[in-house]
């Protein structure tokens, strides 16, 4: 397949070599002049705009910071392959390209490193791949092109909204950064902090480590769920301060430590077995709206459940362990 990759830093460029990999004819192209000859020298056919990096290509991915993507999709106005993208917040990104022959995607994949020389073909693979499904909005056979490469390349596909991924993610993503900022914020000012910090300090802040712009994309990007859900952590840590101001906090400290430990635990939840799902759905007996496509996709990623592989005629699933 032919294939454009718009935007080559971590993400895009990991995506880039990984299609390559697999045998696609992939195009690719950065507004970073340095970043284009990086991606030349490694090999890869880089172009020198947009327009010309997806000329003739079935597929476009658009691999560029949230606050770039309308310029990118402006340019891209009269392309009539199939668009989808990689960003990390989906409403706005499905608001902008609406009228366009669209399937929202991300990878929950990255580091807290960026840029090309970044990139590993190998980022993907065990990944989850959030592809939204709209239910009266998705092409699902644009849907299942996008599955099919994406689970080529060992990845997870999981099919939600674009408004459950974005309250998702506020809560397991974009909120965790802040707390990581915050907790990085402590070195400042402080070479005794500095000296001791270690192992938890590590895990706790590393990425904040991450491009701010990119943090600020993000969590702006998806404002109003991010605040929801820093107010519900705020509210957790006062009430954990209001703990520690009693004569004896360690028994009060311990149900919500417990509980949060138990849950740290037990993830990732263990993947079940693997199960096949007749593609289109078969319909239960007296039941014929559960075999609705967008119905069946969304119920399994719901479930938390992916698909694993995509054949002509189904789709190989799997569902967390706990959900059997």
């Amino acid at each position: 397949m032919r294939i454009a990759v718009i935007g080559l830093g971590l993400i895009g460029g990991s995506l880039l070599q990984a299609l390559a990999g697999a045998g696609h004819e992939v195009s690719g192209y950065d507004a970073d002049p340095a970043t284009r000859e990086l991606a030349r020298a490694a090999g890869y056919d880089v172009r020198e705009t947009a327009t010309a990096a997806t000329a003739g290509t079935a597929v476009a991915v658009l691999a560029v910071p949230l606050p770039h993507l309308s310029g990118v999709l402006a340019e891209l106005a009269d392309y009539p392959g199939l668009l989808t993208d990689v960003t990390s917040v989906k409403g706005p990104v499905r608001e902008l390209a609406e009228g366009r022959r669209f399937v929202g995607g991300h990878p929950m994949a990255g580091t807290e490193a960026s840029g090309f020389a970044a990139a590993d073909p190998e980022l993907f693979r065990g990944c989850v791949w959030v592809l939204c499904v709209e239910p009266h909005g998705t092409d699902l056979d644009d849907w299942m092109v996008l599955a099919r490469l994406y689970t080529a390349l060992g990845a997870r596909v999981l099919p939600v909204t674009a408004a459950e991924h974005d309250n998702a993610v506020a809560s397991i993503s974009h909120v965790p950064h802040l707390l990581a900022a915050a907790l990085a914020s402590r070195l400042a000012g402080s070479p005794l902090n500095a000296a001791l910090a270690a192992g938890s300090f590590r895990d706790g802040s590393r990425v904040a480590a991450t491009r701010a712009e990119l943090i600020a994309a993000m969590c702006g990007g998806n404002a109003a769920e991010v605040a929801n859900e820093l107010r519900r952590v705020i509210s957790d840590l006062e009430a954990l301060l209001d703990d520690l101001e009693l004569t004896d906090p360690v028994p009060a400290l311990l149900p919500y430590l417990r509980n949060a430990g138990e849950l740290r635990r037990t993830w990732p939840p263990k993947p079940g077995v693997p199960s096949r799902m007749p593609w289109p759905p078969v319909s239960p007996p007296g039941r014929p709206w559960l075999a609705a496509p967008a119905h069946t996709l969304l119920e399994l990623g719901r479930a938390g459940g992916w698909i694993t592989e995509v054949h002509d005629d189904g789709l190989t699933t799997m569902r967390p362990e706990t959900d059997r």
